[in-house]
This record gives structure tokens, C-alpha cells and sequence, in this order.
């Protein structure tokens, strides 16, 4: 009885820590259907007295946001298929490939988690305004095409996968990229899908990087649309609701879909080796 009450309080204490989470998320969605200026009465409604669509007509018909969400999806998807062609492979490699300097480069990597990510920005920006990236899809992808934690997960992961399977597809006469493609990618797939997702949502709610690099606002990805609608439209709280949810719900939708592989391989690659 006592596991009892005691589980039972643990369930209470999340289920109540959960309402503060979604709270603001239905509200949030509650407001996009406002009409405008009601949300500015007071006290604030918590629901709409008259649901209606046209914050979101306005939203994609006056402004670009269809286009900054075809960005925003373009974005994200080319970052993640970078980011686990690169850093699958790195991360095979640093776990069961043997090179010269193997550990002292993988001691060198893991050092450098501690520098912060915004200290890098100007160098890099330096660097791809140099090469004339700047304003471009590339200059936008690089950061994701490789990253030490994407490495470091995918190699504590690849650590689990039995040495004597590789072994013997070796002594089978398999090449290295026929042993990487057939045999190591199939045990790697919940990793693959927790890097992947990790690694879209990242790209997909990245909005410091994409702002140093684009000028050009039809490049825009949603994040910069939605903080530019906020200054156009500041007192239109409604339509700024409207633009978040539209920039929200994407990606929300995803990870509850893959939540169960997301954090089952972002467990195991945090634990293993």
C-alpha cells in the first residue's frame, strides 16, 4: 500500500508539472482563433467567443509565410540527412574502425564540447563570407553537416555492436562500405532515428545562425518570419499566435510520433561503451 500512495504521488506531481507545460500551448492555440483585439480585453478570454480562421488566411495570404515554411522544411531536412551521413559515419569510425591517432582525436573532439556554440559564429561567418557563403543554403547547413555530440552519441552506440559480426563479414571477403551499409546500419537505426530527429528539430528552431547568414527575406526560415512578423504586427498578438502555432505544430507532431525511438536510442547511446 505504501508503493502504492508513493507511485500514485509521483504520477500526481508529474501529471501537475505537465499541466504548467500545456497549458501555454493551448492557450497559444486558443488565441489563433481569436478575433483581433479580443485577447487585449480584460480579464484575458480563454477561449474565443467567435472561432475564426483569418489569422491564419492573413498570415499566409499578406505575408511569406508559405514560402518561409517550405524554407524552414527544406532547411531541417537537408540538415538532418548531413548530419547522419557525417556523423553516422565519423561516429562507425571512431568506434570500430583502428587509425593512427584515433583517441587522442576523439579526446580532442570531446574537449571542444566545452566551448561554447555562439563563440565559433564569427570565425565561421568570417570564413564563408571569405568563400562568398553568405546569403546561401551552404552557408546556412554547414554547422549541422558535422557535430561533436552527433559523434560522440553515434559512437557510444556503435560501441555495443558485436567486433567478431564485423570480423566475420570481413572474412567473408565484404568491402568496408558493403559491411557499414548491410551490416552496421541496420543495429544503428534507433540511433539513427534519435540523431535524426535531434538533429531537425535543432535546424527547424534555429534562429540565430540562420539570421547572421541570410539577407535576403525570402530565404527567411520560420523562426526569423515569425520574430519579423512580431515587429511588423506588434499589437496583433492574434495573428503572432497564429504564425507560432503554425511554426510549432510541425515539429511537436513529430517528436510525439518518434518519441518512443527517440529517447529509447538516446538512452542506450548515452549508456553503452
Amino acid at each position: 500500500m505504501k508503493k502504492l500512495w508513493s507511485g500514485s504521488g509521483v504520477h500526481i506531481g508529474l501529471s501537475f508539472l505537465a499541466m504548467f507545460a500545456i497549458i501555454p500551448l493551448l492557450w497559444m492555440l486558443s488565441v489563433s482563433f481569436m478575433s483581433p483585439g479580443e485577447v487585449s480585453s480584460f480579464p484575458p478570454p480563454l477561449l474565443p467567443e467567435n472561432p475564426t480562421f483569418d489569422n491564419y488566411t492573413k498570415l499566409f495570404e499578406y505575408s511569406n509565410m508559405g514560402r518561409n515554411f517550405l524554407n524552414s522544411l527544406f532547411v531541417a531536412s537537408a540538415a538532418t540527412l548531413l548530419s547522419l551521413t557525417f556523423n553516422v559515419s565519423a561516429g562507425y569510425a571512431f568506434a570500430k574502425l583502428e587509425f593512427k591517432g584515433r583517441q587522442l582525436l576523439f579526446r580532442c573532439l570531446l574537449s571542444a564540447l566545452v566551448i561554447p556554440a555562439q563563440v565559433s559564429m564569427i570565425p565561421l561567418f568570417l570564413m564563408l563570407k571569405g568563400m562568398g557563403l553568405v546569403n546561401s543554403w551552404i552557408g546556412v547547413l554547414i554547422p549541422f553537416v558535422a557535430s561533436i555530440f552527433g559523434i560522440f552519441l553515434v559512437r557510444q552506440y556503435a560501441l555495443s555492436i558485436p567486433t567478431e559480426m564485423i570480423e566475420s563479414a570481413r572474412i567473408e571477403g565484404a568491402s568496408e562500405m558493403r559491411i557499414f551499409q548491410s551490416v552496421v546500419l541496420p543495429l544503428l537505426k534507433p540511433i539513427l532515428i534519435t540523431l535524426g530527429l535531434f538533429t531537425f528539430l535543432a535546424a527547424w528552431n534555429d534562429f540565430f545562425w540562420p539570421l547572421i547568414v541570410l539577407t535576403d527575406s525570402d530565404k527567411y526560415t520560420l523562426p526569423i518570419a515569425l520574430a519579423s512578423l512580431s515587429r511588423e504586427h506588434v499589437q496583433d498578438v492574434e495573428l503572432m499566435m497564429a504564425g507560432a502555432v503554425v511554426t510549432v505544430t510541425p515539429v511537436l507532431v513529430l517528436f510525439l510520433t518518434l518519441q518512443r525511438f527517440y529517447m529509447s536510442g538516446y538512452l542506450a547511446g548515452s549508456v553503452k561503451g
